[in-house]
């Protein structure tokens, strides 16, 4: 199954300044380097749908899932020095989940197939890392810490050999389903 015709309906905007402060830009999609349209942003406003933000252009460094709500002050919130540099809009998407992950690169090592959520894959599967995975259905979001904590990267249908290369240093120990209740 595909992404529904909702995506079109994503909407963020971002502030220049703090609690939704100075100029703002309007986005609704993908935006790959928002310094074109703001010199900084330490504020947003998701208003429909979903998206990750990347303290760096093209998607690169530190990422966080923003879902409808208001961020004043997500600096601190999040704590990152610098302000939102790219954004990600996340298609809304039903239908089946399936990934593969694995524990080490290259799709080596132990393998388990996953279709719902996990806390903690130390506890359900005995892995002590997930070093790769092939994302066959829907969106995912990984976290390096059990219980969804920790620096977490979002993980869209394809195949990922090597997270080191992604420049990810850890490795992830719990994942997340993006589902229709995060929108």
């Amino acid at each position: 199954m595909t992404s529904t015709g909702m995506n079109m309906m994503s909407r963020i905007v971002f502030y220049e300044d703090r609690n939704f402060q100075g100029r703002s830009y309007e986005c609704m999609s993908d935006c790959p380097d928002m310094s074109s349209y703001l010199s900084r942003c330490h504020s947003c406003r998701v208003e429909r749908g979903c998206f990750m933000v990347y303290d760096r252009t093209n998607y690169m460094g530190n990422q966080y899932f923003m879902r409808r709500g208001e961020y004043a002050d997500y600096m601190s919130m999040f704590g990152w020095s610098g302000g939102i540099r790219s954004c990600r809009m996340i298609p809304m998407y039903r239908g089946s989940y399936r990934m593969r992950i694995y524990e080490r690169e290259n799709f080596g090592g132990q393998m388990y197939e996953m279709m719902d959520d996990c806390d903690n894959i130390m506890d359900r599967y005995r892995m002590n890392n997930c070093m790769s995975c092939n994302v066959m259905d829907g969106h995912w979001l990984m976290y390096e810490q059990p219980h969804y904590r920790g620096r977490m990267m979002y993980m869209r249908p394809g195949e990922y050999r090597s997270f080191m290369n992604m420049g990810w240093s850890g490795h992830f120990m719990s994942m997340r389903r993006i589902t229709d209740s995060f929108y």
